[in-house]
């Protein structure tokens, strides 16, 4: 039977974190979690789409249970401050959806100095993780979800350490990819740190296949508007991840179909780069170098 919506079990006074929920993949999870009783923080960088997000969840869902906390991946000070306003208000935190990404944009750095992809997609959310640590350790069978994507497969099987922040030339795809795989060793290595701590949480990881959101541009999104998945089905996998009961840690979903780019969520295969176990740790120790942040 086909996984859908109608699967999900009950979310009554789970908290749930959604990052870029503004929009996209985001925006459909947010809803779904919100619509099976879920209290859902929507974690946007602009407000102003992040108002017009609930506005438009409650005109489905008019008693959704719905929270705004500024976000800003590509801001250290940011995550810190969004933390530390979630946990002045909540002590729990069962789901946290790390999902919000940019894709191929202009060469730029974040406002901490790092390539914007590789410092938004994975050096953000693995400083988010950590500032919300507490919160998930005293929840019992909390999930962290990393969204990626099939593009890790394009990482050339590694993560070139030599060059995280471009510092030897750009490549929007190629960097793209590489934090898409940094998602994945992120995943593999978090859970070995739960285990380690004996933290009753899973991590596990989806992609949402070819689905039309607002990452493309141009071209890409002419293609995508004929060949892509709506953004309902897109959100799927994430939503399998995070609430069905046989996810397993470094559990990976994604579409079941053709080249896994459409279609109902399966458990699908990562890439043998993304199951380094010493790749994961490599970047686990780089990635705390690199914010100052410390498991």
């Amino acid at each position: 039977m086909n996984w859908t919506t109608d699967q999900i079990p009950t979310q009554e006074n789970n908290i749930a974190i959604v990052t870029g929920a503004n929009s996209g993949i985001g925006f459909e999870t947010a809803k779904a979690l919100a619509a099976k009783g879920a209290t859902v923080i929507l974690a946007c960088r602009n407000l102003e789409k992040a108002n017009q997000a609930v506005e438009n969840i409650r005109k489905v869902i008019p008693n959704a249970n719905l929270e705004i906390i500024q976000l800003d991946l590509s801001d250290l000070a940011s995550v810190k401050s969004f933390s530390d306003t979630f946990k002045s208000k909540y002590a729990r935190l069962d789901l946290l959806i790390n999902n919000a990404g940019i894709m191929t944009p202009p060469f730029s750095k974040t406002k901490d100095g790092f390539e914007s992809q590789f410092g938004s997609n994975h050096l953000g959310h693995f400083a988010l993780t950590n500032r919300l640590l507490e919160p998930l350790r005293a929840t019992p069978k909390a999930r962290v979800v990393n969204v990626s994507s099939s593009a890790h497969k394009m990482a050339k099987g590694t993560i070139d350490f030599e060059n995280l922040n471009a510092e030897k030339g750009y490549v929007p795809w190629s960097a793209y990819a590489q934090s898409k795989l940094a998602n994945l060793l992120f995943t593999l290595e978090l859970n070995q740190y739960f285990k380690l701590n004996k933290i009753d949480a899973i991590s596990s990881a989806a992609h949402p296949g070819w689905t039309v959101t607002g990452l493309q541009k141009g071209f890409m999104n002419f293609i995508s508007q004929l060949l892509g998945q709506q953004t309902a089905m897109g959100a799927l996998p994430t939503l399998y991840a995070a609430t069905s009961g046989d996810t397993q840690a470094n559990d990976y979903i994604g579409p079941e179909g053709m080249m896994e780019m459409r279609g109902y969520p399966k458990k699908v295969v990562t890439s043998a780069a993304a199951q380094d176990t010493t790749l994961a740790r490599k970047l686990w120790q780089v990635s705390e170098q690199l914010t100052g942040i410390r498991y």
